[in-house]
């Protein structure tokens, strides 16, 4: 039992930040405009996809995130998968979009999704 607290623990505060960003992304995805690199924003136009269709999509993917990493019947490695891909994804931004407002909360996501990564991976080894 012991073992698996930390593992809810991240896999909570995740899923419940997931569930946030992506309920606010598809209700109201002008307040993430800020957020976009004005070089992402210009690729987006480049493929036919306006900036509200995209961040609409990300709060969709956010969602499932959400639900499988708070949904205690997904298989662990869907959340290993979802927790690979977080860090990933988060990863790239800190990369790709430079220091801004929210980056404190990008590194964090990044630490919590490789260390519920690792621990759900030595299961795997």
């Amino acid at each position: 039992m012991a073992n698996k607290l930390p593992i809810w623990s991240l896999r909570l505060g995740l899923g419940a930040m997931y569930a946030y960003s992506g309920y606010d992304l598809i209700t109201t995805p002008a307040h993430w405009y800020a957020f976009v690199p004005p070089w992402f924003s210009q690729s987006l136009r480049t493929i036919g996809l306006d900036i509200n269709t995209y961040l609409r999509l990300q709060g969709a993917v956010e969602l499932l995130f959400a639900f499988v990493l708070l949904a205690w019947f997904m298989p662990r490695l869907a959340v290993l998968w979802v927790a690979v891909i977080s860090g990933l994804e988060l990863l790239l931004i800190l990369v790709f979009s430079g220091v801004d407002l929210i980056t404190f909360r990008d590194i964090g996501v990044v630490g919590a999704s490789a260390a519920l990564a690792l621990s759900l991976a030595r299961s795997y080894a």
